[in-house]
């Protein structure tokens, strides 16, 4: 269980693949912390630490994880999002993030306003996935609040502060981004599919 709240940044150092397995090895100022078998948020993806050298780590993404989400298109040198777990008893500082993507978005414009930046994203249109109004969105492992909900497109205003200590300042047009959708809102539709 995560929170969306980005601990810190880090840097693709190595791809292996193995098999239909990648091993992926980040560096980050965060690894004297970890440990092996814990779960840790990379852009959003829950992923398992399975070996720690020095100020690197390694995790490895399985093929239902590479084609679900965007971790496939890492390369080395990209920069990630990062979040440990939460602790029981932690406060809740974003919301309810279980590091599940429920499916890739593309960012579809940024626009500079009066200080702060508004994204807008595009998500598959056969998607039963939604959001509404000032609801809860996870994108790239960032929890954030909903504005201009459509369908199968919305918008998020990010601070300064956000810009500078996510991924978010790396993004263009086009750039293709991990999205979880609120657990609650998932359960509703769920719930609305199988009364119809």
């Amino acid at each position: 269980m995560f929170t969306g709240i980005i601990e810190t940044l880090g840097k693709v150092k190595n791809i292996e693949k193995e098999k239909e397995n990648v091993h992926i090895t980040v560096e980050s100022s965060i690894t004297d912390e970890l440990k092996i078998d814990q779960s840790v948020a990379h852009n959003g993806v829950c992923l398992t630490v399975v070996e720690i050298n020095g100020d690197e780590y390694v995790v490895t993404a399985i093929k239902e994880t590479i084609d679900k989400t965007n971790i496939g298109d890492l390369q080395i040198n990209d920069i990630v999002n990062l979040e440990r777990a939460m602790k029981l008893g932690d406060r809740l500082d974003g919301h309810i993030v279980q590091g599940h993507v429920d499916e890739v978005g593309v960012c579809k414009n940024i626009q500079d306003e009066q200080g702060s930046t508004v994204f807008t994203f595009e998500y598959d249109s056969k998607s039963a996935n939604l959001t509404i109004e000032k609801g809860s969105i996870t994108v790239n492992g960032v929890s954030l609040t909903v504005v201009n909900s459509k369908k199968h497109e919305f918008s998020v205003a990010i601070i300064p502060y956000t810009l500078e200590h996510t991924t978010f300042k790396n993004f263009e047009v086009g750039t293709k981004i991990n999205l979880e959708f609120d657990v609650l809102g998932k359960y509703v539709t769920k719930l609305h599919s199988l009364q119809n």
